[in-house]
């Protein structure tokens, strides 16, 4: 089968809607896909739910690699201990095809809030209630807010919204106090002068924020935390089809031009091998396992 495909458009589902760093990253791979390999590669976002409906649209499809889906932490390795009625299983019913790279949350709050430190969120949330946005229940924003919570006792509610976008929108205009966002949604509003970073949740501080602290630095090193994002596609789709989606989805993004664009939106390139990247997402489910269960967790 490998030998002829593709033979007919390739479709790449992003599970969330347009503006947050999954839509990105599917755009990305797609449009370089079409540009190296020649291939016909289309973007269709299907959010809703948690990112667990384009999941479910993905394994699902017929497994013959016309079908591929923008995975991310929270869909791959967080949803399939948070959501206890799910129809499908990403962890059986997906296969691993290819990571594209990694990078870290950052703390931000809107410019001109009364909260100009980690510390300051610290003595007011042991007060009083304190509001966080998520781009979902289950996004690994979600899972480290509830982490801070667990590690500090300070008064958290969490107000998901479907999408980086939406929870953007909201700090800005002042219905939420702070929000863990990925650097790919967070820099450009940074570099507007619109919010104010924090703090990052990666083991070192990140070249594209070299002045803001860790929150290992700030005294929380059991809170250090990435995000990564991968291709995966139906179980069953034939091994020459995957080894050949990995290799020419590699080819793709190993250019000087997307490691520019990686850099600006905070993400480390991770192209490896279907078993590394299958290796690497065993470890990563059982680490936002034990979170969920630590933090008590919850979708509601």
């Amino acid at each position: 089968m490998a030998d002829n495909y593709p033979s007919k458009p390739i479709r790449i589902i992003s599970p969330s809607p347009p503006g947050g760093g999954t839509d990105a990253m599917s755009r990305l791979v797609a449009s370089r896909l079409t540009e190296t390999a020649k291939w016909q590669v289309f973007v269709e976002n299907v959010p809703g739910a948690g990112n667990n409906i384009g999941l479910r649209a993905g394994a699902r499809a017929a497994p013959d690699g016309y079908t591929l889906v923008m995975g991310e932490t929270s869909n791959l390795a967080v949803n399939p201990y948070l959501y206890k009625s799910l129809d499908f299983s990403a962890v059986d019913d997906l296969v691993p095809v290819a990571l594209m790279g990694s990078g870290p949350l950052v703390l931000v709050v809107r410019t001109g809030s009364r909260f100009d430190s980690l510390a300051s969120i610290i003595q007011a949330g042991k007060k009083s209630d304190l509001f966080y946005a998520s781009s979902g229940s289950g996004t690994v924003g979600h899972l480290v807010a509830e982490s801070l919570r667990d590690a500090t006792g300070i008064k958290l509610q969490h107000i998901p919204y479907k999408g980086a976008g939406p929870a953007m929108n909201d700090l800005l205009g002042g219905q939420v106090d702070l929000y863990f966002a990925s650097l790919t949604a967070s820099l450009p509003q940074i570099a507007a002068g619109k919010i104010r970073p924090l703090a990052v949740s990666s083991e070192k501080r990140h070249a594209a924020l070299p002045q803001v602290a860790t929150l290992a630095e700030l005294g929380f090193p059991s809170l250090t935390y990435t995000a990564f994002y991968g291709v995966v596609a139906p179980a069953r789709t034939p091994e020459g089809v995957l080894d050949l989606l990995n290799k020419q989805i590699n080819n793709a993004l190993d250019t000087d031009e997307v490691r520019a664009v990686f850099a600006k939106q905070g993400i480390t390139p991770q192209l490896i091998s279907r078993t590394q990247f299958a290796s690497f997402l065993a470890a990563e489910r059982a680490k936002w396992s034990a979170v969920v269960k630590k933090t008590g967790a919850t979708v509601d």
